[in-house]
């Protein structure tokens, strides 16, 4: 069926991406994925097509466009080719979200034109060691200092996407303790120059699959936070945080549907070309069925989260529709993933060939924005259960 959820500026849009990923990307992708590490440099390429400023308001020097369409044209022509483009997923999709709702004209002008230039990429740390998905139980602390001008910053936080590249870090930390009522409260964010003494990177962890992104460890040893470098009110951060979940949700759901369909791709190419028993292996009854079922999956999901695309610009995707959307769409991804490998044989378990990093790749969509677990704790909430 024909898919109606993008337009013409969308589709000229998708045209300049795939050839941007074919003639500059897919070229160095496996240097890059053998370094564990998209280079610096190529984030000022992204930014020169154009990518970082889409959504950014036009005095700060972006397109001005409200709509989180052409991100998701992004995120399918990536798996499509089956590369990644490392943390600038979150610099856009996660972090712009805050600055333009939370910071004052005076922070936008200072990092807007930085953030769509590519000089000042942005990352976000939620997660602390033994945290988790239980935000409110973080123990990173912002005392504010005895004259007023500035935040002390202790702790640490771990899966920071983009850590290692990150000029600016919205950081959580808890700026007042949780009420008796409230374990949510006290909870504030802050946009930290990641220069500044006492700010250190740790690790760059060694993860299954996503080897190209700059996953970190980081740490706050007495770090001076100037007051103008809190991002909305003192102490209102958890319910700040939970405003853009349905659009980090949707990603990964969206992300996951385009990996999957990547999947198949690969699948198709790989069965019609390998040869067993004197016929290609797309020949065999059994390679026909499973990639039908294959597709059949693939074109629920894209029904699921076109209809998500369409009710996230238009205001309307709610919480629950956005758990929906990714408990779906990510369970849908590793069922046809995992058979789409399995049809490769031997092959699919070789890191060289695209499906097995799809493989790798796609696992945490499960983990990652929230567990499964918890997708399914708000769908049944939202029911009244």
């Amino acid at each position: 069926m024909q898919r109606t959820v993008f337009t013409d500026e969308h589709e000229a849009f998708r045209k300049t991406v795939r050839a941007f990923v074919e003639s500059r990307v897919v070229p160095v992708y496996d240097q890059w994925y053998e370094a564990g590490i998209v280079p610096r440099e190529f984030y000022r390429e992204l930014a020169e097509l154009g990518v970082f400023g889409i959504e950014v308001p036009e005095e700060y020097g972006g397109a001005g466009i409200e709509s989180f369409k052409f991100q998701a044209v992004l995120l399918e022509e990536t798996a499509r080719a089956g590369v990644s483009f490392g943390g600038s997923g979150v610099h856009v999709g996660l972090c712009l979200p805050y600055l333009k709702n939370l910071a004052t004209e005076e922070q936008k002008h200072r990092w807007m034109p930085g953030f769509v230039s590519g000089e000042i990429m942005f990352a976000i740390a939620m997660t602390e060691p033994g945290t988790g998905s239980d935000l409110a139980g973080m123990r990173t602390t912002a005392q504010l200092s005895e004259d007023g001008t500035h935040y002390v910053l202790n702790g640490a936080k771990t899966f920071i996407t983009g850590g290692v590249h990150a000029d600016r870090v919205i950081v959580c930390a808890r700026t007042a303790p949780p009420s008796d009522t409230d374990r949510r409260h006290g909870i504030s964010l802050f946009a930290v120059d990641t220069t500044s003494p006492g700010y250190a990177v740790g690790r760059k962890l060694d993860k299954l699959g996503l080897k190209v992104s700059d996953t970190a460890e980081l740490s706050f040893t007495d770090v001076r936070v100037p007051v103008s470098d809190l991002l909305g009110e003192p102490h209102q951060g958890f319910g700040y945080l939970g405003q853009n979940l349905p659009q980090e949700r949707l990603s990964i759901a969206l992300g996951a549907y385009a990996q999957a369909k990547a999947a198949i791709r690969f699948a198709l190419e790989y069965t019609r070309d390998r040869k067993v028993f004197g016929q290609p292996v797309a020949q065999f009854q059994n390679t026909k069925f499973e990639l039908a079922a294959c597709q059949a999956e693939v074109d629920a999901a894209e029904a699921v989260v076109d209809r998500a695309l369409d009710a996230l610009d238009s205001g309307e995707l709610t919480p629950a529709d956005a758990a929906s959307a990714k408990l779906f769409c990510t369970e849908v991804a590793s069922r046809v993933i995992d058979r789409c490998l399995q049809l490769h044989g031997g092959y699919g378990y070789i890191t060289e060939y695209p499906v097995a990093r799809l493989y790798a790749d796609n696992r945490v969509n499960r983990i990652y924005g929230g567990t499964s677990e918890v997708m399914k704790m708000i769908i049944a909430k939202n029911m009244g259960l």
